[in-house]
């Protein structure tokens, strides 16, 4: 199968590479330049632990084909910390150990960004509705809502979300 030209940026970064029309945009990131916090789980879109952002969208990376994002923004889990800071978000879900096995973690973090941006204060039941095509097998939802609760203090005390 002939490959296309794939030029994009991710976490920042420019790359240009050249893929089969039916890579996955998970199986690009993961394999192709090593960005493993983008999990794959279901490979069906149910679970959400594939979570990237495209142009500060969330998007289920194994439904999108890599050349769909050419020319596009991506940003996965790594891309959130800065100059070795977690981001807000980040350090919101750590202390409140907001995971167990932590599989389902870098897809809940980069929704809660995308939550915070739309409602900087969100009630617990908006965190649920938002949340809720995300899936935790360990089951730590309370510890999940625990840590945007406290991702949006200190959103709202100015720190970059």
């Amino acid at each position: 199968m002939s490959k296309l030209e794939l030029a994009l940026s991710v976490n920042g970064a420019e790359h240009a590479l050249q893929v089969e029309p039916r890579r996955l945009l998970s199986d690009f990131l993961r394999e192709d330049l090593g960005l493993t916090g983008t999990h794959v789980g279901c490979e069906q879109g149910a679970c959400g632990a594939c979570t990237v952002l495209v142009d500060g969208e969330p998007v289920r990376s194994c439904l999108m084909l890599a050349v769909q994002a050419r020319g596009r923004a991506v940003e996965t889990v790594e891309g959130l910390g800065r100059d070795g800071v977690l981001h807000p978000v980040q350090r919101a879900f750590m202390e409140s150990v907001s995971f167990q096995c932590g599989f389902c973690t870098p897809g809940f973090v980069l929704m809660t960004k995308c939550l915070l941006k739309e409602r900087p204060d969100p009630t617990d039941e908006e965190i649920r509705n938002y949340l809720s095509g995300n899936l935790c097998r360990c089951a730590a939802y309370p510890e999940i809502v625990r840590a945007v609760k406290s991702a949006a203090r200190k959103s709202n005390s100015h720190q970059r979300i």
